[in-house]
């Protein structure tokens, strides 16, 4: 059963993605004055505390939607490419009225400095008379997405933003004509009224001790995966998630830069949890057109580091770009593992290459190995978002991916395979020094990481590094994802294992070393030494 769901709704610009930050307690949302700027429904579940700590902490699911009304700013419907940006209105209203369809708590959000406005009205008129959502339809006739966990009854409360101190508060009260009640007054930009909002929102919570609630005792755990698709713009990363949940989650649009925040979307498969985070299309920085493009390149990367593991998307119809090479990178440097997923398949059927011969998966892997020298390690699979071609293999390519990166290796077995690499290729030396190994260990995982403890660590080249990870990748259970490799000097290990606890993360820092790397030492590196 899902926890309680939270829809915040209102036209462009009158606070409602600061609103999700705050509930959030972290910047979730774009937030910018250009009307438009959200698009798809931004969904996260908060932890909502209870009034002086005297309850147990909720959790809530919190959707911010799109502005409702007027999509573009003055003199901003095109786009730099000259795309009409006003096309996307329907689309645009449709995730709004699937997130009141859906919600048991609705945050109508009006702008207190701006007062009340003719669009104001007419959705507040629109909630009224379940136009908006809770009648099955949109607000321009298109069929609302339902589901069975569609909640009978719901709550509409009036949230007046914008209050950035007392003088604004009579101004708030007026909102009490549209007959929601009092409004619930706030203002993102400095906390005022903070803990009275969130304290409100707790308290309209259903009660969790009545048997009879629908979200009695729920609880949203943990995704078992969290799943980051990337890629440049029109690569196919919404219609991918959207094929994949089974429902037009997030807007597909041929205009580029459609997607801008970095949406979850929950899905069930094989009986487990797969959280998928639809990312911003990216391009060079360079063409970045205004600061909304930097926030979603923020986003993006923000989803690469929660991630466990990311979804690389090609489009199968143009040639690798800067713009793939640099996401390529971005995965590298947060060591996640990738699938490499080539999109557009179907558009290839029937194309030949320089040789005159139909193109195949082969050929493209090639292609991609030559080009992604970085990912050479990591899987490919061949796919169609629109189709459904092998998105069932890719899901469960990407949970073992996961599972790959999540093994551990025996210290015997590591310790045997290191001596055996160095024995049978050393390091170089140019003084005829000897490379000797004293210890090998896998001291986490998630990436995988090996620590290997050396009297000359710097025998240990970028190239030899790379030597041994090959030999690794061949000899461990962990082929296709990233390794990382620590190689250490014995003396600088002998020297943390003689300060005390207190002391140990400032030495670390110190020597090289941080407090993750020593924290997961091994007890049998310790005993080792201490020999």
């Amino acid at each position: 059963m899902p926890v309680p769901r939270i829809a915040i709704v209102g036209r462009p610009n009158v606070g409602k993605s600061s609103l999700l930050n705050l509930m959030a307690r972290q910047k979730i949302a774009i937030v910018d004055d250009m009307p438009g700027v959200t698009r798809d429904r931004v969904a996260v579940v908060v932890d909502l505390d209870s009034p002086d700590n005297s309850g147990p902490t909720r959790a809530v699911e919190v959707t911010d939607t799109g502005g409702y009304g007027i999509y573009t700013a003055e003199g901003e419907r095109y786009d730099d490419v000259g795309a009409d940006l006003s096309t996307l209105r329907d689309d645009i209203e449709q995730q709004i009225s699937n997130a009141v369809a859906t919600a048991d708590i609705i945050l109508f959000v009006l702008d207190t400095q701006a007062g009340l406005t003719r669009d104001d009205e007419n959705i507040a008129q629109m909630l009224r008379s379940g136009k908006l959502g809770r009648g099955g339809r949109g607000g321009r006739g298109k069929a609302v997405l339902r589901d069975e966990d569609a909640p009978a009854n719901q709550t509409i409360r009036v949230v007046a933003t914008k209050v950035d101190g007392p003088k604004w508060e009579p101004h708030a009260y007026e909102f009490s004509a549209l007959g929601f009640g009092e409004p619930m007054l706030v203002g993102a930009k400095n906390n005022y009224f903070r803990r009275d909002f969130l304290d409100t929102i707790y308290e309209m919570l259903p009660d969790p001790h009545d048997p009879h609630d629908p979200h009695n005792g729920t609880e949203l755990p943990r995704a078992d995966l969290n799943l980051a698709v990337i890629g440049k713009r029109n690569a196919g990363k919404s219609s991918l998630v959207n094929a994949i949940a089974g429902e037009p989650r997030v807007i597909v649009s041929e205009i580029a830069g459609t997607t801008r925040d970095a949406v979850d979307v929950r899905i069930e498969f094989d009986g487990k949890s797969v959280m998928l985070i639809d990312t911003a299309g990216l391009r060079k920085k360079k063409s970045f057109h205004g600061a909304v493009e930097w926030y979603a390149y923020d986003r993006a990367k923000r989803a690469i580091g929660r991630a466990d593991a990311i979804l690389l998307m090609i489009d199968a119809v143009s040639d690798i770009s800067q713009v793939d090479e640099q996401l390529a990178m971005l995965a590298q440097k947060a060591f996640k593992p990738v699938v490499i997923a080539v999109n557009k398949w179907d558009l290839i059927k029937g194309r030949k290459n320089s040789k005159g011969k139909q193109v195949g998966p082969d050929d493209y892997e090639e292609y991609i190995r030559r080009e992604l020298k970085g990912l050479s390690f990591a899987p490919i699979a061949i796919i169609s978002a629109e189709t459904g071609l092998n998105l069932r293999a890719l899901l469960e390519l990407s949970i073992e991916m996961f599972e790959q990166a999540s093994r551990r290796e025996t210290t015997g077995k590591l310790n045997r395979l290191v001596r055996e690499i160095v024995e049978r290729q050393p390091p170089p030396s140019k003084t005829g020094t000897r490379a000797k190994i004293y210890y090998a260990a896998q001291v986490r995982t998630n990436p995988p990481t090996i620590a290997v403890v050396v009297n000359h660590p710097d025998l240990f080249t970028s190239n030899y590094e790379r030597y041994m990870m090959n030999r690794f990748r061949e000899a461990l259970p962990y082929p296709e994802v990233p390794i990382r490799l620590i190689i250490r000097g014995k003396r600088r290990v002998e020297d943390l294992h003689k300060i005390d606890d207190d002391h140990a993360v400032e030495h670390a820092e110190a020597v090289g070393w941080t407090d993750a790397e020593l924290a997961s030492l091994p007890d049998e590196a310790e005993a080792y030494f201490d020999e």
